[in-house]
């Protein structure tokens, strides 16, 4: 892979850190935004040249146009890698509303904010490769984790339809579905709401348990994943989707047959709504 330039959202833990640390070894150079410096300060000793650390949080839209405005008028950003978010995990009624616009406001909102403001640089330099860090979760959906998957499935939407709109302008875009890995997203940073007794034994409360790591460990590798990921770079063109994990493999492959069995057996009804022929 040819020396390039990564902008990556959210690089003090998980994925972000694990791809900052490879690329930065292997000689590219990383923008990489945080909201605290102090977790990534080796790497600002390490990488004086290479590694540029920006504190960014993706929340605030202003500043995300502001931070990219400014970089694109030194560096062009071959690949954008929005990583930032985190997990909330509650019924839906155990939510607060503050809790639902947070998580929409981070893991959605910010997301488009970044894809939007690199589109003009990577446009007008005539390439350039966006990763969505999304979720096998933007794929199938548990309870108890709602507000996740309304953020994942809906970026996952706006991915697909970005994609079409740039690819003739040499840009790929590539949705990243990781099933359980171990990072501090499960075991860290990972955002419980205020529960309700009226749901101990419901199913909205499962995730208590995987939550646990005395339930046992996620199968993911952070570091494999992350070489994955930086790999699909090189492939042209970009995979509009990359599942990583036979977990989330196979759990996705299941319910979209679920699914398409579901569409196919509504053919009379869809039709039944039809204006007659002729008509």
């Amino acid at each position: 892979m040819a020396k390039q330039t990564w902008l990556i959202t959210g690089v003090s833990s998980g994925f972000g850190r694990s791809m900052t640390t490879q690329l930065l070894a292997a000689g590219n150079t990383v923008i990489g935004t945080v909201r605290n410096t102090t977790k990534v300060q080796d790497l600002i000793d390490d990488y004086p040249d290479t590694f540029i650390c920006e504190t960014l949080d993706v929340t605030d839209v202003p500043a995300i146009h502001r931070l990219v405005d400014r970089l694109a008028a030194t560096h062009n950003i071959d690949v954008l890698v929005n990583n930032a978010g985190y997990g909330l995990f509650g019924a839906a009624e155990e939510l607060g509303d503050q809790d639902v616009d947070k998580i929409i406001a981070t893991d959605l909102t910010g997301s488009i904010q970044m894809i939007r403001s690199v589109l003009p640089y990577m446009r007008a330099q005539n390439h350039g490769r966006i990763i969505q860090i999304s979720s096998y979760g933007g794929q199938v959906a548990y309870p108890g984790n709602s507000m996740y998957h309304a953020a994942k499935f809906g970026i996952e939407g706006f991915c697909e339809s970005v994609a079409q709109e740039v690819a003739a302008f040499n840009i790929g875009v590539t949705i990243v579905e990781p099933g359980g890995a171990r990072t501090e997203f499960r075991y860290g940073s990972a955002q419980v709401a205020n529960l309700m007794p009226a749901y101990d034994d419901n199913p909205a409360h499962a995730f208590l348990a995987m939550l646990d790591p005395a339930n046992g460990l996620a199968p993911g590798d952070p570091q494999r994943m992350a070489a994955r990921i930086i790999e699909s770079v090189d492939q042209t063109p970009a995979p509009l989707h990359m599942v990583l994990g036979s977990d989330a493999r196979e759990k996705t492959i299941a319910r979209l047959q679920e699914r398409l069995a579901e569409y196919q057996s509504e053919a009379d009804l869809a039709a039944s709504t039809n204006f007659p022929v002729g008509d």
